[in-house]
């Protein structure tokens, strides 16, 4: 499909347009650090912190099912009431000496402190990674396609990145997240097998019929992604290699997305990249 006609179909669906703004202004990280503190209870907290405090306080209720950030943010305020700034500091020692991979809740909670940073990047508005799907419509979108496929299973992190980036840029942030809620349904969607027994001795033993969401039934993601090879190309990159960096997706408190920096890496070494948004 043409740009021309891309803008054509986009603007059926595009919302009004959001402000411009300067995400640079509203950076909250200080001077050498990599990641923002989280603001709590008129304190701030960097994510060593953060995770010490879920970790003493919530670790067994926030393990399953995956939280909303909401929900983390909400267990860190009463773990913060609970232990006091003295609290989180005596404990931060001992939880930083815990291994990862010996204690699944210090991975998890690791995890989630990481992901509140990242949600209160920007003053005036709150962040999240790309799911694993918008990150693919992006790659489905962006000049990556005249690559060979070889090119971007290679970890080649500055040329997958950089695709994202541009391809994010080539559509409205909220038909990106419309396209990858798509693109994910599309790919995970159950297949259901219903098997039917017949009395022994007849000539067919097992009628078997199969049930499954038809790929695709989003009338845009059928229009502006139509090669189902390239799709399933992307969607599988994203999912399986989360070495590849990708930008924040920004909330703005007075309406309207941004596309955000790419922040550094979460604990284990790699970039979230979950199949469902994470607000």
């Amino acid at each position: 499909m043409s740009t021309a006609a891309l803008n054509a179909l986009y603007a059926r669906v595009a919302p009004a347009p959001a402000p411009v703004v300067r995400l640079t202004e509203r950076d909250r990280r200080r001077d050498g650090q990599d990641l923002p503190t989280v603001p709590v209870a008129g304190v701030e907290l960097d994510v060593n912190d953060v995770a010490a405090a879920l970790f003493e306080t919530a670790a067994d209720e926030l393990a399953v099912p995956v939280p909303t950030t909401d929900t983390l943010y909400a267990a860190l305020r009463s773990a913060v009431a609970e232990l006091g700034p003295d609290g989180i500091a005596e404990i931060r020692e001992t939880f930083e000496g815990l291994p990862a991979d010996e204690f699944e809740e210090v991975a998890y909670c690791r995890q989630f402190a990481y992901r509140l940073a990242l949600s209160f990047w920007y003053a005036g508005a709150r962040s999240r990674s790309l799911t694993a799907g918008e990150a693919a419509v992006a790659l489905y979108l962006s000049p990556a396609h005249r690559h060979q496929a070889d090119a971007l299973t290679t970890r080649a992190p500055l040329l997958v990145s950089r695709s994202i980036r541009q391809g994010a840029a080539q559509v409205p942030l909220e038909t990106l997240v419309r396209l990858g809620r798509a693109l994910t349904d599309e790919f995970t969607a159950p297949v259901t097998r219903e098997v039917t027994q017949v009395s022994p001795g007849t000539r067919d033993a097992v009628h078997e019929r199969v049930t499954a969401v038809t790929p695709g039934r989003d009338w845009l993601c059928r229009q502006a992604l139509p090669d189902r090879g390239r799709r399933r190309f992307c969607f599988d990159l994203m999912r399986a290699d989360t070495r590849q960096p990708s930008p924040l997706l920004v909330r703005l408190d007075g309406g309207g997305h941004v596309l955000g920096a790419t922040p550094p890496p979460g604990p284990n070494g790699t970039w979230t990249r979950p199949l469902r948004a994470q607000w």
